[in-house]
């Protein structure tokens, strides 16, 4: 089962893009159904990371947001970094599923249990992941990476239960 996901943000949490103002401020948008995904996942007992090769105070304002506890921002090497979160969290590797688009994430992809990519995540990514989303990154992709593994972990219910009043 299915206990910790793993996000890279650009290209999987955001669409990739990089947008700077005249005055250099960054900005990126995040798709809200990924945010509903993440918390419902969280208030399920689940864990989430967010390791990113950038640094933005945007993704930490976003994670902050959601409830997200494991931050790491600026890695370079994400497979170590993965590698101390799970053995923090006392999580074999088949507990942990990740999902990333792009060369930076080939050793972390192949590492855990359960790997997806977006829709438009590179050819070398999607030779070697469990799963190709149909969702581009940015639209929705963690989202359905979500979905797919509470299907898998057969707790649909409990994840509708967060949101219905009884």
């Amino acid at each position: 089962m299915i206990k910790l996901i793993v996000l890279d943000v650009d290209g999987c949490l955001s669409d990739g893009k990089l947008i700077y103002s005249a005055d250099s401020i960054e900005s990126k948008s995040f798709n809200v159904k990924d945010g509903l995904g993440i918390t419902t996942w969280i208030k399920m007992g689940n864990q989430v990371a967010i390791i990113t090769g950038r640094n933005s105070k945007i993704v930490q304002k976003r994670a902050q947001e959601l409830g997200i506890q494991h931050i790491h921002q600026g890695i370079r090497d994400k497979d170590r970094i993965l590698k101390e979160i799970v053995d923090s969290l006392g999580l074999s590797f088949s507990e942990v599923s990740a999902i990333g688009d792009d060369l930076n994430d080939y050793n972390m992809l192949s590492l855990v249990g359960k790997s997806f990519t977006p829709n438009d995540g590179v050819k070398e990514i999607k030779e070697i992941v469990n799963k190709v989303l149909l969702s581009n990154g940015g639209n929705g992709a963690v989202r359905e990476m979500i979905d797919a593994l509470v299907d898998d972990n057969n707790q649909r219910k409990e994840f509708m239960k967060v949101w219905m009043i009884d």
